[in-house]
């Protein structure tokens, strides 16, 4: 396979990987798995485990169209290597705790509690009280992790 082909693998597995990650993370997980994977312990961490297995298995069912209808050639190797580096790296950052600890090293602790009732600038309802958002720091800095191990994934599928 030459440059070319390589990279119109790449970007066909990139963007496949893209929807099925939206898709697995917002509506295969269930909100169980989504309340309670950053718990402490195997509560935490089955709940964790279920969420990053059905996320993968998302990501493999939608993967399989792809590959076959536009005669993408990968490999078995690379589809276990691609989709084994984001499923571990999709388990660490959603135990919550590892996530924080890094945006904390990086000194985006601010930017993770931006929207949370930990920042002083929360939104709040009419009454003052605080107002839950899914904009918050925390997800996008989840959100974009996600992202880059997808990159890497899709490197791993398209060049292996």
């Amino acid at each position: 396979m030459n440059q070319l082909d390589t990279a119109a693998v790449f970007a066909a597995v990139f963007v496949t990987l893209y929807v099925a990650h939206s898709v697995g993370d917002h509506w295969v997980q269930s909100s169980c798995q989504a309340a309670t994977k950053g718990l402490p312990g195997w509560t935490g961490r089955l709940a964790c485990g279920r969420h990053v297995l059905g996320l993968t298995i998302t990501k493999g069912l939608v993967l399989v169209p792809a590959v076959l209808v536009l005669h993408l050639p990968v490999t078995a190797l690379g589809l276990i290597l691609g989709l084994g580096i984001d499923a571990a790296t999709h388990y660490w950052a959603d135990r919550r705790t590892t996530l924080k600890g890094l945006a904390d090293r990086c000194g985006k602790a601010e930017f993770y509690s931006l929207g949370t009732p930990a920042h002083s600038g929360h939104p709040v309802t009419a009454k003052g009280e605080y107002a839950p958002t899914l904009g918050t720091g925390a997800y996008a800095l989840d959100q974009s992790w996600h992202i880059l191990w997808l990159f890497v994934a899709a490197l791993l599928i398209a060049a292996v």
